[in-house]
């Protein structure tokens, strides 16, 4: 049974009508057009939906669009401001933290939650705080060395 959900999506708010039980990642994706957050294994092992629900790393797959509405929710396309990059974007992009890219999306927002929990995190901690996240080309040394060079570089935006 569709009913009618308002979603605070990237600034801005969306209204959709959907099942309340459909997953987040399917509304993003099909309804809203909003396809950076990927689909991966479906069961919140992988980490590509991953998007941010008032400031905090969920993934999209297996969270309720209904539980979503009235949450503020950021995308992968929300992070950039004003044609600026992200500061966690714009290190991905220089330590090539990606080969097939697959991956990255949920990686980033991963990421963007956690600097601003630890603005100044050790290698470990970094490695720690994204082990829900999978790469399958394995690009795990550039990634961390990203996430470390966004840290130097100040995330608080």
């Amino acid at each position: 049974m569709a009913n009618v959900i308002k979603l605070h999506v990237n600034g801005g708010v969306q209204v959709v009508s959907t099942d309340p039980r459909a997953s987040l990642l399917s509304v993003l994706r099909d309804q809203l057009d909003l396809t950076g957050t990927k689909y991966g294994c479906g069961e919140a092992q992988c980490g590509a939906c991953t998007v941010l629900i008032d400031g905090h790393p969920r993934r999209s797959c297996i969270t309720p669009v209904g539980t979503a509405a009235g949450r503020q929710i950021t995308t992968i396309e929300g992070l950039e401001q004003h044609g600026k990059l992200h500061p966690v974007q714009e290190a991905f992009l220089t330590e090539e933290a990606m080969q097939c890219a697959y991956c990255t999306s949920g990686m980033i927002m991963t990421a963007v939650a956690f600097l601003k929990s630890n603005p100044s995190p050790t290698e470990e901690e970094i490695a720690h705080a994204m082990e829900g996240n999978i790469c399958r080309c394995g690009t795990y040394p550039r990634i961390v060395a990203a996430i470390q060079r966004a840290s130097h570089q100040g995330t608080q935006s």
